[in-house]
């Protein structure tokens, strides 16, 4: 009998919460229109289109990679997004570009790759930022050029935002 009372006064917050729930998602979707991207359009970086000041939707390249144009500390780079990484990993060259030169002493952590283990160097990032979304003091790992082809906006930025979301085929951050 106690388990009966339990669902039913279960269903009946349910009943109760879940319309203003999806009342309040329906009220956040962004415009179809603004994230539009053509499906024979050539190769290249997807663009991010903002939406709100604090939002960003990401379109999928046609290889199905989320891509991103980032500022790291006021430079331009490339990121493939990846929900797999801890953190955010860069190539030596474009760390370089930075001022961040780690010497091979330097080289003290172990990451795990598909390739197998390799030795990376810890870095700081003071600001990272995505069309208007910045994380200030994200972590970052420097990884040799022939171990990383590209750099990574791994989870140091993104556990930082309020909200990641996969929905509808793009990706969704939001701060």
């Amino acid at each position: 009998m106690r388990s009966i009372l339990t669902f039913a006064a279960l269903a009946l917050v349910a009943a109760v919460a879940t319309p203003k729930l999806i009342e309040h998602v329906r009220a956040m979707k962004p415009e179809s229109a603004a994230v539009a991207m053509k499906a024979d359009a050539p190769p290249v970086h997807a663009a991010p289109a903002t939406y709100s000041s604090r939002s960003v939707v990401i379109v999928p390249d046609r290889q199905g990679h989320f891509r991103v144009e980032a500022r790291v500390d006021g430079r331009r780079l490339d990121f493939m997004v990846d929900t797999g990484a801890s953190v955010i990993a860069l190539t030596a060259k474009d760390a370089a570009r930075l001022g961040i030169r780690p010497a091979r002493s330097e080289h003290t952590a172990t990451v795990k790759t598909a390739n197998g283990s390799i030795k990376a160097a810890p870095a700081q990032l003071s600001a990272v930022e995505v069309d208007g979304i910045t994380v200030r003091d994200v972590p970052a790992l420097v990884l040799p050029d022939e171990a990383l082809s590209e750099n990574l906006l791994g989870l140091s930025f993104l556990s930082r935002l309020r909200r990641f979301e996969y929905a509808r085929g793009k990706l969704v951050l939001e701060q």
